[in-house]
């Protein structure tokens, strides 16, 4: 409860919209409860920055309401927005590029940390240069040449176009402007608060069946009715008619695509797809096919065969997709091969027969590290431990035929599974955040 106060008070202080809630609250009354959280940006950058204008306290405030929502029922979740803008320095392709990225980050940042329904209903845009914004921060300001300013930004087309080719432009009259006094006093205090996603968020307080009316045998203390609901800041409220269900969207769809680099070294090619079901599991199928063959020099390097994998995902690194940094899991094979290299040949399986035909079988337990390395790539690295079972044949290649020697069965315990695996990602909002990146 301290944290949760604690967290308030950060909302408070860096939303500055949100004022007293009202007592005596109707069971027929629906609230609707509007918070919002600005994120500021260095100049140039998309990327979540933690340590700047207090970007971490803000947003780890706003998932804490968002965690204590989602299990609720007095409270349902409306509208989930995030809008972010650029400053005026670069060109405008540039600021509309810088905006989107800013909202895309932000957005991704925020759904691998809520619930699947929640991450859903988010709506992200973005506005390019904000004029609106800036033209708001003048009308507020006693800077010099102020009317001159409002001027232009009222009246001035961000592009003047006269024939079909462009002859001026607001940044250019707004730079000009006084010799360019104007244009460095906004740059130094109003720019920076325009390189900004602005994350809105509103929710409806349910209406509420009204308890008896009793009479206590023992005097009691009363309960302040504003503990009714310890999940939000002190906002203002506005009355509004709402249903009181929610369907729950479907929850965010991530997977990934990998192959083995270790057995594509060794001319095994293989696939695989991994699936993440939530709360840190993943399930995984792989499958790997090499029947390469020279007769005349008797050498046969043949594999086929597939694998099933649960895993569990934790410790993952700051920036990370879901399926990123530590897991355990468990895995189980089924193969059969056949290996010669000029000299005695072995044979897993019936000779002739397919994959469920005295095939070879391995299962046991794993653990690895998936690193980040790109916006959508890992490199997981992973080792597995258990037993390999199934009868292999031995035998000679003379002349044109292949003569059997001995049949023999594997009673194998040790490691049986390991992974240097190329991972790409896949699904909305799954992707690594590295720290620092430019844009």
């Amino acid at each position: 409860m301290i944290r949760l106060k604690i967290g308030i008070v950060l909302c408070i202080l860096s939303v500055g919209a949100l004022t007293s809630w009202a007592h005596g609250i109707t069971p027929l009354d629906t609230l609707r409860i509007p918070i919002s959280v600005e994120v500021f940006y260095r100049q140039g950058h998309a990327q979540f920055d933690s340590t700047y204008q207090n970007n971490r306290e803000k947003l780890d405030c706003l998932l804490e309401i968002l965690h204590k929502l989602s299990s609720d029922s007095t409270c349902r979740l409306d509208r989930f927005s995030i809008v972010s803008g650029a400053s005026p320095e670069g060109n405008t392709t540039l600021n509309k590029s810088l905006s989107k990225d800013r909202s895309r980050n932000i957005g991704d940042y925020l759904c691998r940390r809520i619930p699947a329904w929640q991450a859903s209903l988010l709506r992200e845009s973005y506005v390019g240069i904000d004029w609106d914004r800036l033209r708001l921060q003048v009308a507020q300001s006693d800077m010099p040449g102020k009317e001159d300013v409002m001027h232009i930004l009222s009246n001035t087309p961000e592009w003047v176009i006269r024939d079909g080719v462009v002859v001026d432009s607001r940044k250019r009259q707004l730079m000009m402007l006084r010799q360019g006094d104007c244009w460095r006093y906004m740059e130094q205090h109003f720019f920076p608060g325009l390189r900004r996603s602005l994350v809105e968020v509103s929710y409806i307080l349910l209406p509420q069946t009204p308890e008896p009316d009793y009479t206590p045998d023992v005097e009691t203390e009363e309960v302040p009715q504003a503990e009714r609901i310890d999940c939000v800041p002190i906002p203002e409220m506005t009355s509004e008619s709402e249903p009181a269900t929610q369907a729950q969207p479907s929850a965010p769809f991530y997977m990934a695509v990998k192959t083995n680099l270790l057995y594509d070294a060794f001319l095994v090619p293989n696939v695989g797809l991994e699936f993440y079901l939530g709360k840190g599991f993943s399930a995984s199928g792989n499958w790997m096919y090499a029947w390469w063959k020279s007769d005349k020099r008797h050498r046969y390097w043949r594999i086929y065969g597939g694998e099933l994998a649960l895993r569990k995902y934790f410790g993952r690194p700051e920036g990370g997709s879901p399926l990123s940094g530590h897991h355990v899991g468990v895995y189980g094979q089924l193969f059969t091969y056949d290996f010669e290299t000029g000299g005695r040949g072995y044979m897993g399986g019936k000779p002739g027969g397919t994959l469920w035909e005295k095939m070879n079988y391995a299962a046991g337990l794993e653990y690895g590290y998936s690193l980040p390395i790109a916006n959508r790539l890992n490199l997981d690295f992973a080792i597995g431990v258990g037993y390999w079972g199934g009868t292999y044949y031995e035998y000679l290649p003379i002349d044109d035929c292949y003569v059997w020697q001995a049949t023999k069965q594997h009673k194998w315990f040790g490691p049986t599974k390991a992974e240097i695996t190329l991972v790409w990602l896949l699904g909305r909002g799954h992707h690594n955040l590295k720290k620092g990146d430019k844009r």
